[in-house]
């Protein structure tokens, strides 16, 4: 039996859109798990009920998005729409680094362990009055639905069903690294692999009636999208100046970008599909949130 706790239609406003020093678009894995790690810490610290309780999980369903930019009718790249900050002692606008931003609605699915059923109002109460105080993808949680919590018995057919219905309509979010390997194991590169499966190829055909017909085709079927999943340290740890936590050793690290897929809930079967969790490659430097399916 598995646990489940829903935070339905989170509105978040100004989330950063620059999920990655390549892409702007959905917010980084990164940026949901951390948030939801932020609020698990919250809760041990105010109350010693919680100290056992883990999350294991996060599923991310988007219901809505608003990308912050701007294309004119015959503008070839779109710009971004920026705040404007307040004027400066000169009555001119301070110099400021633009930055994507934005809004969006998702639902949030969390597995947890280790609370004991006593508890569970108490925790629900708790999870509504810490996680307004958060931020998400440093975006202003503006509101959120009714809490909902599932207890998930997978060996019984359609147990998920109730919580694919709470999150329609919404595409969720799932890692498609396999595409990846695929494409380089076949002798691409990493770069010539993301790029190929996001291309658009235009090419023509006769139809029967020998009239030429216009064709856009993608490698994949599917909302095939990049996406940041973590970070690849690129330096030994060690101490930096004027770092954070002197306590802790540091490290010089660049993103991890791979291939995601939006696909509609109601297409989610297991619950390991849309989880995303932790991990850590020590062999290889990596600080990864992935999908064990």
């Amino acid at each position: 039996m598995r646990q489940v706790l829903v935070i339905p239609q989170v509105s978040v406003q100004n989330a950063n859109a620059l999920s990655s020093p390549y892409t702007i678009g959905f917010p980084a894995m990164t940026a949901f798990l951390g948030g939801i790690h932020a609020l698990q810490r919250n809760l041990k610290i105010k109350n010693t009920l919680f100290n056992d309780l883990v999350f294991t999980g996060v599923g991310v369903a988007c219901h809505r998005i608003n990308l912050q930019t701007y294309k004119g009718k015959q503008d070839y790249v779109a710009s971004i729409i920026a705040t404007a900050n307040p004027l400066n002692e000169k009555g001119e606008r301070p110099s400021f680094i633009e930055e994507a931003r934005c809004h969006l609605t998702v639902s949030l699915v969390i597995e947890y362990k280790g609370l004991s059923m006593e508890y569970e109002d108490e925790f629900i109460t708790s999870i509504q009055t810490e996680f307004a105080k958060l931020k998400l993808a440093s975006g202003d949680i503006l509101g959120f639905g009714k809490l909902k919590r599932f207890t998930i018995d997978e060996k019984t057919d359609n147990s998920l069903r109730p919580i694919t219905r709470l999150l329609m309509p919404s595409y969720v979010l799932i890692e498609r690294r396999d595409l990846m390997i695929d494409a380089m194991q076949q002798g691409q590169d990493t770069i010539d692999a993301l790029l190929d499966h996001l291309a658009i190829h235009h090419y023509s055909e006769k139809n029967e009636a020998g009239d030429v017909e216009w064709i856009a085709k993608r490698k994949q079927l599917g909302w095939i999208v990049p996406i940041a999943t973590g970070f690849h340290g690129i330096s030994e740890l060690g101490q930096a100046m004027n770092q954070r936590d002197l306590s802790k050793p540091h490290r010089f690290a660049e993103s991890v970008v791979t291939l995601g897929e939006f696909i509609m809930a109601y297409k989610i079967n297991q619950l390991n599909e849309m989880l995303w969790h932790y991990h850590f490659d020590s062999k290889n430097n990596l600080y990864l949130c992935q999908q064990n399916k």
